[in-house]
């Protein structure tokens, strides 16, 4: 099969630091396999490639090994030496808290949709350590989030958001805009606000200070494309009822793609 990529995203934070890993694998249109981890973190991002004979991953379970690094529901274990980058540690989750319904909704029906998009935790507790080029990333019982993708490419404009935040128990924000025709209704996209709405719900995430690094992204099954992500930037979100507002609130703690006009 080529021309198809599969990777997953795995975020760490606590209220200092924020950490993710992206595994991937990729087939290009020539019918080059690899894989791939990304690390982001606050001070710096890598891209480590590996042969793709060292990937391997679970069809219908959340388990991915590449090398000696696995990703699964439970938690992960990153063990990473190159010229650039030494990385290594251990995280344990607590129970995931995967959505009630398809992310994709009714798109999961249509054939030949560049992208395949899927939750597997809106939020979940990480403890543990994680070393990146000495640094060290401590997590006690803080805040995690998985998400994944599949498919060919990555859609030609899109905008994604997420954030994790806590009042009396942990609460997570996902949004993800994307140039596809049918779904939930766009009310404003411009100048890093995105509002979308559906019936009587509007939700608000205003970009207000980024702090992007690269990213690596599919084309047609191949990771060609840059992309930037703010790992960790301040953000403004709000959510209304018929016009009656259930939360409004300003973090710098967010996360943030956004691949519309720069």
């Amino acid at each position: 099969m080529n021309n198809y990529f599969k990777g997953w995203y795995f975020k760490a934070q606590n209220p200092r630091q924020t950490v993710a890993l992206i595994p991937a694998m990729h087939i290009d249109e020539e019918g080059q396999k690899s894989s791939s981890i990304q690390i982001i973190a606050e001070h710096g991002v890598w891209n480590i490639c590996f042969p793709y004979e060292q990937f391997s991953c679970r069809r219908n379970k959340l388990q991915v090994k590449i090398g000696e690094n696995v990703f699964f529901d439970q938690g992960l274990t990153l063990n990473i030496k190159t010229d650039e980058i030494t990385a290594c540690g251990n995280l344990k989750f607590g129970p995931l808290s995967p959505i009630g319904y398809d992310i994709m909704g009714p798109f999961r029906y249509v054939p030949f949709m560049e992208c395949r998009h899927s939750v597997f935790s809106m939020t979940n507790t990480v403890s543990g350590l994680l070393s990146i080029n000495g640094q060290a990333y401590r997590f006690d019982n803080d805040a995690g989030y998985i998400e994944g993708d599949r498919g060919r490419s990555f859609p030609e404009a899109y905008a994604w958001t997420q954030c994790n935040f806590f009042d009396e128990s942990p609460c997570s924000i996902m949004m993800s805009v994307a140039n596809i025709p049918l779904g939930a209704k766009v009310a404003h996209i411009g100048h890093g606000k995105i509002a979308i709405s559906q019936g009587r719900f509007k939700l608000t995430a205003t970009l207000i200070k980024k702090k992007d690094n690269p990213l690596y992204a599919p084309v047609h099954g191949g990771m060609k494309r840059l992309i930037r992500e703010s790992i960790s930037c301040t953000t403004h979100y709000s959510f209304e009822e018929d016009g009656k507002t259930l939360f409004d609130f300003k973090t710098d703690r967010a996360s943030f793609e956004y691949e519309f006009e720069k």
